[in-house]
Order: C-alpha cells, then structure tokens, then sequence
C-alpha cells in the first residue's frame, strides 16, 4: 500500500487504497460481475493494460481482490472480490445514492421493489434500532 497520507484518518488511510486513479472504477466491474481482465479494459475506455495490471496487483496485496489462475498458456486470470472487498458495495451504494440527489446527469438510482428510491440508515449493532443522531470518535490505540 502506498502512504500517500500519513494522518491518523480512517479516510486518509482508506484513500492509501483505493485513492488511485482507476481503482474504484475497477473494482466496481468486480461488483457487478466482470472477472476476466480483457472485460475489465474494455469496459473502462482509457484504462491502460498496464495501469489495470498495476491496479490488480495492489488490491491484491491489500486484500481486496483475488486472483485466480484458469489458463495456463498463456497465463489468465480470473479476479473476483475478496469478502473485504465485497464490503465496500455499501460504499458504492451511497455514491450512487449521493450522485442521484445532487448530479446534474445522474446515471444510477436505487430502488427498492416497488420502485421508491432508497435512503441510507444507521443502525444500532447492539440493539438494532435506527439511529438518527450519530457522531464520530476517535478510537484510542496503543
């Protein structure tokens, strides 16, 4: 992982992975579905095979994607999402949620069965209640 920030920040740190141009691009196909590394630039037009490569291999390192080798000659792989990778299809949802209510163009919308757009919600993991009044804080470490 590359410390581009070196703040105390879980933003900070979250943007030393996935920060770079391309990756979150990248691992949005991996979500919808796109596992072979030829789909994945010709999905993402201006995505250099050696960018996608260098993309691949770093999110491989930190956990969020895996590979997988189906082909032997030549070599090919197959990439798919590693259960902390999963993970940010919350993020995901919530970009497509904000750019909905404030894009000009907007693309994407989330629905739920009957139609009705979707809003995000925070919820006790204890007693599983929505809350509506959040704050942050900081985590001591050692």
């Amino acid at each position: 992982m590359k410390t581009r920030y070196d703040l105390p920040c879980n933003i900070a740190q979250t943007l030393n992975i996935l920060g770079d141009r391309w990756t979150l691009l990248i691992i949005h196909e991996l979500l919808i579905g796109e596992t072979n590394f030829n789909d994945i630039k010709l999905k993402l037009p201006g995505l250099s095979a050696n960018v996608l490569s260098n993309r691949l291999k770093e999110l491989e390192e930190a956990h969020i994607v895996q590979s997988e080798l189906y082909v032997a000659h030549p070599p090919r792989y197959r990439y798919t999402l590693t259960e902390k990778g999963t993970a940010l299809e919350h993020v995901f949802n919530a970009m497509i949620i904000w750019g909905a209510e404030h894009l000009e163009t907007c693309y994407k919308e989330i629905v739920d069965p009957d139609e009705n757009r979707v809003e995000i919600g925070y919820y006790s993991t204890k007693t599983g209640e929505r809350i509506d009044n959040i704050h942050i804080r900081p985590i001591k470490t050692v």
